[in-house]
């Protein structure tokens, strides 16, 4: 991926230290290891990072010991890195003159609480989302590997489109689908893919199976890719056949409530009245009870992050923050329809990273990107 922007962290740390005062604490203990990727650059799979008042400290093993500071010099990150098994003994240390230390508590176990406990003087605070807040809105290195991944999905599920046959079986469509990620420069996929089809794609999070399509199935697929660690996320619903009435119903409501949720997108907007607009057209039409999710989520090195795009959610949508549109409609018995955009929120609307055409239901052949 030599042709994507450089990922830089350079002033992250900073970030992270302006919300000391709001959280009331003068140092944070970071466990979780994506925070300690978007504020280091360092992607081990053990690590502990300490943020003081004035430098931060990564700790990790013997694994690490060339790549933990060759990593964060390449990303421009202002702290040092200890080389130790013992993480939270040595962490601990660097806490010695420290009186209020949080801990994230949307991320730590109670038994590394615990531990922590035992093992300084200091105050314990629970901090909520300081990290992830700031993660949520994307740089636009961040920006072109999502991107990048997203296309990824555009293209796969393009050269997929033969396979939307009677006989094909949802586990062959969906690797299908994870193996041409990978054919064209992803690590894998985001998550694993979703490929549901009949009775089953009235079941949002349904794992594929060996069940194989028929005629007049409908088919959701929600699928992935993972570039750089930054992950994309898609939701297309296809018919195999000629659709049902019911089929064409419930796909027009569904794709109108995307739409509108979409148009909707914008710096200065509540995520919840994402979830209102969408929600609504769905229960006007008389369908409500069978749209039982929210309507979408932030998306970037989890596959959900903040904001979440739910009923009653306060939070205002950001400039650079990237979330789904993602309405439902699922009939238990028949079938279900899903359609999801993953979409860059901007100052005067939004810019959508997917691409992929959700008409017609069941393309006759594959459809240009």
């Amino acid at each position: 991926m030599s042709d994507l922007p450089p990922l830089t962290v350079a002033g992250r740390l900073d970030r992270v230290r302006a919300c000391f005062a709001r959280a009331e604490i003068d140092s944070l203990v970071v466990t979780d290891l994506h925070n300690i990727r978007w504020a280091t650059g360092f992607t081990g799979s053990f690590g502990l990072l300490v943020v003081g008042e004035h430098h931060s400290t990564l700790f990790t093993d013997s694994r690490y010991a060339e790549q933990a500071p060759a990593q964060l010099a390449a990303a421009g990150a202002d702290a040092d890195v200890v080389i130790t098994a013992a993480i939270v003994a040595e962490g601990a240390k660097g806490l010695a003159r420290v009186d209020r230390a949080g801990l994230e508590a949307d991320r730590i176990s109670w038994a590394d609480q615990q531990r922590w406990s035992e093992a300084i003087n200091a105050t314990l605070v629970a901090t909520q989302a300081l990290i992830t807040e700031l993660r949520s809105v994307k740089d636009d290195a961040e920006l072109a590997r999502m991107q990048r991944a997203a296309a990824i999905v555009d293209e796969t599920l393009a050269e997929a489109t033969p396979m939307l046959r009677v006989g094909t079986t949802e586990r062959d469509l969906a690797r299908f689908l994870e193996d041409g990620m990978r054919a064209r420069g992803a690590s894998g996929p985001a998550y694993e893919t979703i490929c549901a089809s009949g009775p089953n794609a009235a079941r949002p999070h349904a794992r594929p199976s060996e069940r194989a399509f028929i005629d007049g199935d409908m088919v959701v697929i929600d699928a992935g890719a993972m570039v750089d660690a930054y992950r994309s996320d898609m939701t297309r619903t296809f018919v195999i056949g000629a659709p049902s009435e019911t089929a064409v119903e419930i796909h027009e409501i569904a794709t109108a409530a995307q739409a509108a949720g979409v148009a909707a997108v914008r710096a200065g907007v509540e995520a919840g009245e994402i979830d209102r607009i969408c929600r609504s057209i769905i229960t006007d039409a008389g369908y409500g009870p069978q749209f039982g999710h929210g309507t979408g989520h932030g998306v970037g090195l989890d596959i959900h992050e903040l904001p979440s795009v739910r009923s009653g959610n306060t939070a205002i949508l950001q400039p650079g923050q990237v979330i789904t549109v993602e309405p439902g409609i699922y009939l238990p018995g028949v079938g279900g329809v899903r359609v999801e955009d993953m979409v860059v929120v901007t100052d005067d609307g939004c810019r959508s990273l997917t691409r992929y055409p959700k008409e017609p239901l069941c393309p006759p052949s594959p459809p240009t990107i």
